[in-house]
């Protein structure tokens, strides 16, 4: 009977190991995702820069 214990918990332990994997890869694309839209929402926040303004034109001739 002990042994039946043993490899019921093994694979209890295993499969719970599988579970806890997986969530931290859904966290991870989850985390992705958000640092993804906060860094599109800062470049829609930028002003837009005119060609007359200092960094609307880049010189590529120097």
């Amino acid at each position: 009977m002990d042994e039946v214990s043993s490899i019921t918990r093994g694979l209890t332990t295993e499969k719970a190991g599988d579970v806890q994997s997986q969530v931290q890869v859904d966290l991870a694309k989850k985390a992705t995702d958000i640092q993804a839209q906060q860094a599109q929402q800062l470049i829609e926040a930028l002003p837009p820069v005119s060609p007359g303004q200092p960094g609307g034109v880049i010189n590529t001739k120097a």
